[in-house]
């Protein structure tokens, strides 16, 4: 089962799947599973061209009432940028200093190889369990996430599949194996501000109106605002401008606009409307002349202690001896999605601290007792 593990991760990482590309990854997981006995349906969306390739697969257990375990996770990477500034070919999987390098490794094809072969292992030593296993899989998690995740989960609405349990793979552990979990993640709401002056010449301030100068109080105030004190899972919310511009490129044009691009990540404590709410009233206290664009990329999910924490917790103890903590700090995931659907979602997976780099990599050591802490945690729950 180790050596299998690290052949299908290296087959994964030789295929160039930078998103929304599908590369040829779910194939061959695909015909993995099916060998396995799992049922196979493709959920493949998006226009001509931005196609992106999803898959379903279920294997159905003994007992129609019994749980849904779901594998989750997306076989597209993020681009490899300068290729001169790699130590190695980021699609030739590459193994030195007890590590595999590749694009992927860590984010989240090894997560990907552990599952499929722990889920092989897992019905072919107990082919009548009682529970299911599923996979959602997608090549649009790096991208827009229009086309991936998010349909998938409102197909499977639709025709009302139950989702119990969910594991999704992306990289959660710091610094050893297990020692994170994360249990859910806060929302993303992101505005683009534009605030309108009067054009004019420095020198004659009287003839103009400078954005820069209205809008300078209301940001600070926005920047020192406490939105939410958060609560025993999440932080409070915070809020970050990303973008700001204004002006001509020269020196003695007063702008006629000022452009800023903030986000919040938000907690449970906060709603995107409260959030909208609260900047508005303060933009119009400050008398501003404005235009303001909203974007919310995902809203905050939390799965409590439960069944599935206390399962997949377990299995982490009994490989590695490390006790996880839960956690939802980080960005985003496919995980809000699958959230509105199945009332239990995690997310785990091997160590964070290359993701998205030059030289991405994941330790040799990690990816054999990654396999079976899926499988330890299949059997906790389906069985």
């Amino acid at each position: 089962m180790d050596d299998d593990t690290l052949a299908l991760l290296e087959q994964l990482i030789a295929r160039a799947s930078v998103t929304p590309q599908d590369a040829g990854c779910l194939e061959l997981i695909g015909a993995r599973l099916a060998a396995a006995g799992f049922a196979l349906e493709r959920m493949d969306s998006g226009p001509d061209d931005f196609r992106v390739s999803n898959l379903w697969a279920v294997r159905r257990g003994a007992q129609a009432d019994a749980p849904v375990l779901v594998f989750a996770g997306h076989t597209d990477v993020v681009p490899t940028g300068d290729l001169a500034r790699w130590t190695s070919d980021p699609f030739v999987p590459t193994v030195r200093d007890g590590r595999l390098y590749g694009r992927g490794a860590a984010d989240m094809k090894t997560s990907l190889a552990a599952m499929v072969v722990a889920a092989e292992a897992f019905v072919a030593a107990h082919p009548a369990h009682r529970g299911s296993v599923a996979f959602l899989l997608t090549s649009d998690e790096e991208g827009p996430a229009r086309d991936g995740t998010v349909v998938c989960v409102e197909r499977l609405r639709a025709r009302g599949e139950r989702l119990d349990y969910c594991i999704v793979g992306e990289p959660t552990s710091v610094e050893r194996l297990g020692d994170t979990v994360k249990n859910g993640r806060r929302g993303s709401l992101s505005g683009k501000l534009r605030v309108i002056g009067i054009q004019g010449h420095v020198a004659y301030p009287q003839l103009a109106r400078n954005p820069v100068h209205q809008a300078a109080p209301a940001l600070a105030e926005l920047a020192v605002t406490e939105w939410d004190g958060g609560n025993a899972y999440f932080p409070p919310t915070t809020f970050q401008i990303s973008n700001i511009a204004a002006g001509t490129g020269v020196g003695n044009v007063i702008p006629g606009e000022l452009a800023v691009d903030f986000n919040f990540r938000f907690s449970t404590e906060s709603t995107p409307e409260t959030l909208r709410q609260r900047v508005h009233a303060l933009l119009e206290r400050h008398g501003l002349d404005y235009t303001l664009d909203w974007s919310l990329s995902g809203e905050p999910f939390l799965t409590p202690v439960g069944a599935l924490s206390a399962a997949i917790g377990a299995a982490i103890e009994a490989e590695t001896g490390v006790k996880t903590e839960l956690s939802t700090t980080g960005g985003t995931s496919d995980g809000r999605f699958i959230a509105k659907l199945c009332p239990q979602v995690v997310e785990f997976g091997p160590l964070n601290a290359s993701i998205h780099k030059i030289d991405e990599y994941v330790p040799l050591d990690q990816i054999a007792p990654l396999t079976r802490i899926y499988r330890r945690t299949l059997e906790n729950l389906l069985l």
